[in-house]
């Protein structure tokens, strides 16, 4: 039986699902630790542990090395109509987890799911969508990893009376959102950028050019540039949001706040108000104000939000004030312009594989801090850790602003022709003659 393809903002919506179910894995696991740290009596190192191994870390990390190289060689629907179906399986284990192994398993399988679904979300979006509205259609991806923390920790505060089976049924909540979303997916239609280019490198293959797409994106002085770049805007950033994603309920107790109601409410506010600036900020004025500005501004106040915490007393105002300025930061921050600028920087024949080797490379900085920042935060205090993320934004805010490409309001083919000129139509590797 035929179905009709879904294509334009249904497809959008489809495709953002998957930050969704990413940030929620994510909040899922961070209002469930120590519920799961005292059930299996886990160390503060094994909580670290486990942390680095999720959706947060090095599970997605691994996830992102797979899934972007299979996106540009057997295209964006490709990803899609495997990678979910992995995602509910560990979910699954998760839910069940009555042993260790479970748990463990369960958070990689699922890391590893989000890591090869979230870069090609990014790369598809921004392919299908207009030119002149990129900003808006990528925003949307933003928006969605935005409201899931929001929902994720108002559904968390409800279900705390429940101990241990309330974040049982908050990982089926994302159980069931991702079995929809899969079900939903079997109808996207195939990129047309990705088949444009695929045409192309199935003439160039029959021609006998080889092409070595990570030996080309890495050794291309272009890619080279955009890829210190964009680690610069993004892994500094997510080194803090990501410790800020599992840990934060953590900080918060550390700053006086003991109840776990209390923790939630305040990640509820800061996510809300993220939810909002995604979409009056950044999708809103992405396509039509200078981007070094709007990308300036979200920096300065996430900035502002941890040197709230270190250098002042802290008071529930504070903690508050806090949530609101890192709340607003997050929605026309570093994320959402590195979605949309690694879409952009990167030619279409590696797109997916360059995000995959960004998030990957992202990650695997928030994992190596993950592991030992429960430890730090019991043993050195907010302040310490504090310092660190405060010297992780001030280096991402002055990297974006001086580098920032032009790209607004640019179709991706002119992009790349500015950026590589033909020399990304040259034959990588010729085949010896016959």
């Amino acid at each position: 039986m035929t179905t009709t393809s879904i294509g334009g903002w249904k497809a959008t919506v489809a495709v953002s699902m998957s930050n969704y179910i990413e940030a929620g894995s994510i909040i899922a696991l961070a209002t469930s630790l120590t519920l799961w740290q005292e059930y299996f009596g886990f160390s503060n190192l094994v909580v670290g542990l486990v942390a680095a191994l999720s959706a947060n870390a090095f599970g997605a990390a691994i996830g992102a090395m797979i899934g972007g190289p299979l996106g540009d060689r057997y295209g964006r629907k490709f990803i899609y109509t495997y990678d979910l179906i992995l995602y509910m399986a560990g979910t699954a284990l998760v839910i069940f987890a009555v042993a260790p192994w479970m748990l463990i398993l369960g958070v990689i399988l699922t890391g590893i799911a989000v890591g090869a679904g979230v870069p090609v979300a990014w790369t598809y979006i921004a392919e299908e969508a207009p030119s002149e509205h990129r900003a808006k259609h990528v925003g949307t991806a933003q928006f969605a990893w935005s409201l899931a923390p929001a929902l994720v920790f108002l559904l968390a505060t409800l279900v705390v009376p429940l101990g241990l089976l309330g974040s049982r049924l908050v990982f089926a909540h994302l159980f069931v959102v991702a079995f929809i979303t899969w079900w939903i997916r079997r109808r996207l239609s195939e990129s047309q950028t990705w088949k444009k280019a695929n045409e192309e490198r199935r003439l160039e293959e029959a021609a006998g050019v080889k092409r070595r797409n990570y030996r080309e994106l890495l050794t291309n002085a272009t890619n080279l540039k955009a890829i210190f770049f964009l680690v610069g805007v993004y892994a500094l950033w997510n080194l803090v949001a990501g410790q800020m994603g599992i840990f934060m309920p953590r900080v918060y107790e550390t700053s006086g706040v003991k109840s776990a109601s209390e923790q939630n409410l305040l990640q509820v506010l800061l996510w809300s108000l993220t939810v909002l600036a995604t979409y009056f900020g950044f999708m809103k004025y992405g396509d039509r104000v200078d981007r070094r500005l709007l990308y300036g501004i979200g920096a300065v106040l996430g900035i502002a939000a941890w040197v709230l915490l270190v250098f002042v007393h802290v008071t529930t105002p504070v903690l508050i004030l806090f949530a609101a300025l890192w709340g607003i930061s997050a929605g026309i921050g570093a994320q959402a312009f590195y979605a949309l600028w690694a879409a952009e920087m990167f030619a279409t024949r590696y797109r997916a594989s360059a995000q995959g080797v960004l998030f990957f490379v992202a990650r695997i900085v928030v994992g190596l801090l993950s592991y030992w920042f429960p430890t730090l935060l019991a043993e050195q205090g907010v302040p310490f850790v504090g310092m660190i993320m405060i010297g992780a934004l001030v280096a991402a805010l002055l990297i974006g602003v001086i580098w920032a490409p032009d790209t607004r309001g640019k179709s991706l083919e002119q992009i790349e022709s500015e950026r590589y000129g033909s020399s990304v139509r040259q034959p990588a590797e010729k085949l010896p003659a016959p």
